[in-house]
């Protein structure tokens, strides 16, 4: 799944790229990824793109008419991705026998296609006049890259809540743009188990905390930046110590990485350095080994 250092990566992209530039025509082609219409899609064609935006792991295109300011706003999901063209294909989109969900054609010829694999679809694409018109939007929490968000906010976020921290971490009611690969990251940089109760953290746990999710996620935003979207998820990989190393050395003491295993997901984690040496067990047994 996109996270924020790759979002605000396509951000980055998209605000060099098509700023400025008028949307000439879209197409729909997986109809159940469009979730509002009012204003409809077409409300953008002939609309000029005036910059781009990230909240949390939603991408935001503000365009302006010459008598309102639509936004194209999307959200790819798990298994989403945005497919750059100089040149944008001829071809028809086949609607149910492509990956393609939605295409935007550019007034100098270039476009992009937003893509999602698999059977479960879950990208989403919203045509709003206000961002918090998107529910997912509205009900985000702060933005851990946010200047004005510091380690007492982290605090505040965090107290009296009797859940485990990987979870807290993951809920964008919470904390907005930190998913599952970043907070597997964030984790092990603080030495800190996933399943450690958010409300027993120690006030100097909570300094950890704060510290390896802004340096975490700054140093993955800054990998991200200036990258085309067709290297981002080459370079977010290169970039894991630990999510999706299942089985390899742990960079920072030499133990194997390992993983729990969900009925959609898993975790990744080392367990020198994280929980003491304890072996987590699998997430459905709600206990460590023994």
């Amino acid at each position: 799944m996109p996270e924020m250092p790759e979002v605000q990566g396509l951000v980055d992209f998209l605000r060099g790229r098509t700023t400025g530039l008028a949307i000439t025509r879209v197409t729909v082609a997986a109809f159940a990824a469009l979730k509002t219409y009012d204003p409809p899609v077409d409300a953008l064609v002939g609309a000029e793109i005036t910059g781009a935006a990230r909240h949390g792991k939603f991408i935001d295109l503000p365009t302006a008419t010459t008598d309102a300011e639509p936004h194209l706003i999307f959200h790819l999901a798990k298994a989403g991705w945005l497919r750059w063209y100089d040149e944008l294909p001829a071809t028809l989109i086949r609607p149910g026998k492509t990956p393609i969900a939605l295409r935007v054609a550019l007034s100098d010829g270039s476009g992009f296609d937003l893509t999602e694999a698999g059977t479960k679809k879950s990208l989403a694409v919203y045509v709003v006049n206000d961002p918090q018109d998107v529910p997912g939007i509205a009900r985000l929490g702060p933005d851990p890259l946010d200047p004005t968000f510091t380690r007492n906010t982290l605090a505040g976020l965090i107290e009296g809540r009797r859940t485990q921290i990987k979870g807290v971490l993951r809920d964008q009611s919470i904390l907005a743009g930190v998913g599952n690969a970043y907070s597997d990251e964030i984790l092990h940089d603080a030495r800190m188990s996933p399943y450690a109760l958010a409300a027993s953290l120690s006030p100097e746990d909570i300094d950890h905390l704060y510290e390896a999710m802004t340096a975490t996620l700054a140093e993955a935003v800054a990998t991200a930046s200036g990258k085309p979207p067709a290297e981002l998820k080459d370079a977010k990989r290169r970039g894991m110590q630990v999510h999706g190393r299942r089985g390899e050395t742990c960079p920072v003491c030499g133990d194997v990485v390992r993983s729990v295993f969900f009925a959609d997901n898993s975790l990744e984690y080392c367990a020198t350095c994280q929980t003491g040496g304890k072996v987590l067990a699998d997430r459905r047994l709600s206990r460590l080994l023994k």
